[in-house]
């Protein structure tokens, strides 16, 4: 795993990179002003060439594949993923269709090999992937996409597993975690390699509650390495037409970046992480680690 024991490590990852101008840009300053460690990256979306470009003045940034199956047309010919406009289906569809055996295991490999092949292409090794709206995690998608990454040589994938302890009376995300604990349990094969012990995020989503709810689960973070999940952005045109999730980044960049933020992670002992070959290389608390 990514530390020892005795240890609290912490990546703070920045999950839809590529999504807009607006989350591009505010992934970008909450690496270079504020405690993000690594992005996720979309590549089958029209933000994606400035995203690359973007990237390329934030060297201390990680980036992995933010594999994406229900936004925009896939990168390879996919039928079994989309509609007759040639677009992916929405999430409940994917997800139904998943369920009912009416989506083909090779077309989901094919097309999460070809969005790693397009970072690639790119000049980023993905260092890491998880998946818009955690559909990587759905049973019959998962052995695919493990396929695929390991093809690459991709070693860390998300396991979106997050305590039913934390935020408990928060009923929605509850309900999230209990199906991807399902999800989780119904994926026999694991994956290799990841050097995260422990997943949260998703019971911090919520805008201007975003602030409490972190600074309540720092000080309980579990000993070795733990993967936060992040949303943080600014608000545009596009993002509103792809997502519902969207004033709320501007207040998790604001959290991210605050200074209140580095003093808690320095006086619980937390020292922030990323993934990949720099994972092992931790910083002082409260302070980024340096990726060449």
């Amino acid at each position: 795993m990514g530390s020892t024991p005795s240890t609290k490590q912490l990546i703070v990852n920045a999950d839809d990179y590529g999504l807009s101008r607006g989350v591009n840009i505010g992934i970008i300053e909450a690496a270079e002003r504020g405690v993000v460690t690594s992005a996720s990256m979309m590549v089958n979306l029209d933000g994606f060439d400035e995203a690359v470009a973007l990237a390329q003045s934030c060297p201390s940034l990680s980036f992995g594949l933010h594999l994406n199956l229900t936004n925009g047309k896939p990168l390879s010919r996919a039928p079994s993923l989309t509609r007759a406009t040639g677009e992916f289906f929405s999430l409940p569809s994917l997800i139904t269709r998943a369920s009912l055996g009416l989506v083909r295991a090779s077309e989901v490999r094919q097309e999460c090999e070809a969005q790693i092949d397009r970072m690639i292409a790119a000049g980023f090794q993905p260092t890491h992937l998880d998946s818009h709206r955690h559909v990587h995690a759905h049973p019959i998608l998962w052995n695919a996409v493990l396929d695929a990454a390991e093809s690459r040589r991709v070693s860390n994938v998300r396991i979106p597993c997050e305590s039913l302890s934390v935020n408990a009376s928060e009923w929605r995300a509850s309900l999230k975690k209990v199906g991807l604990l399902i999800g989780s349990a119904l994926s026999r094969r694991s994956a290799k390699g990841n050097v995260a012990d422990h997943f949260f995020g998703i019971s911090l989503q919520g805008g201007v509650s975003f602030a409490a709810r972190l600074s309540a689960l720092i000080p309980d973070l579990p000993l070795g390495t733990t993967e936060l999940m992040t949303h943080p952005g600014y608000l545009d045109s596009t993002l509103s037409q792809h997502d519902d999730y969207t004033w709320q980044r501007e207040e998790e960049l604001k959290v991210l970046c605050s200074a209140e933020l580095r003093d808690l992670l320095v006086r619980h002992g937390i020292e922030l992480a990323s993934f990949g070959k720099a994972s092992t290389r931790t910083a002082r608390p409260g302070q980024l680690p340096q990726h060449h």
